[in-house]
Order: C-alpha cells, then sequence, then structure tokens
C-alpha cells in the first residue's frame, strides 16, 4: 500500500516505515501528526483517486528531526561591469517517519 501525499507545495509517494524529508513542518520532535491532502491511494488492486484530495484518508507521520539543508551558494556576475553578487540560502525540513496510512 502506498499513498501520494502534498505537503510544503510538494508531491510524496509514501509508503508505511518510509523516512522522507519535507519542507518546515510547524511540529516538535518526537510528536506525531497527520497529513490530511491524500492525492491517492493504491491498495493491491483497489485504487482511488481523489478529486482533488480522497475523502476519509489521511497518512500519519512522526517527526524525526527538524533542520537545515546544505548550503546553496548562488553567484551573480556581470563581467566587465565591476557587478558580483554572492549570497547563500539553506532550506529549513523536517524529517519524517511514515507510521500509517488509513482509508
Amino acid at each position: 500500500m502506498f499513498a501520494v501525499v502534498k505537503t510544503g507545495g510538494k508531491q510524496y509517494k509514501v509508503t508505511k516505515g518510509e523516512v522522507i524529508k519535507v519542507e518546515k513542518l510547524d511540529a516538535d520532535v518526537g510528536s506525531e501528526i497527520d497529513i490530511p491532502e491524500v492525492l491517492m491511494v493504491i491498495s493491491g488492486d483497489d485504487v482511488k483517486v481523489g478529486n482533488p484530495t480522497v475523502d476519509n484518508a489521511a497518512v500519519k507521520a512522526k517527526v524525526i528531526e527538524q533542520g537545515k539543508d546544505k548550503k546553496v551558494i548562488v553567484f551573480k556576475k556581470k563581467r566587465r561591469k565591476g557587478y558580483k553578487k554572492k549570497r547563500g540560502h539553506r532550506q529549513l525540513f523536517t524529517t519524517l517517519e511514515i507510521q500509517d496510512i488509513t482509508i
């Protein structure tokens, strides 16, 4: 059984026991959260596709970690003009372990 869920503007294909890294969620480490936006659930030959979400479906997940990703460097330059900018960005993330998929 697996499901396609939407969180943080992105879609993830998840199965029970899987660990995924998503955009930062406002939850404490060790707490359990529900992801209500389930777009599709497949269990064997039974396929349920939502319009836009599947009714009464939810994915339970446990928050394992809150953190920052590696730094991404953005460097802009125009030759012979004396223009250059260097910027860095570290994206915040939440690591989730999928506990259960309910239909």
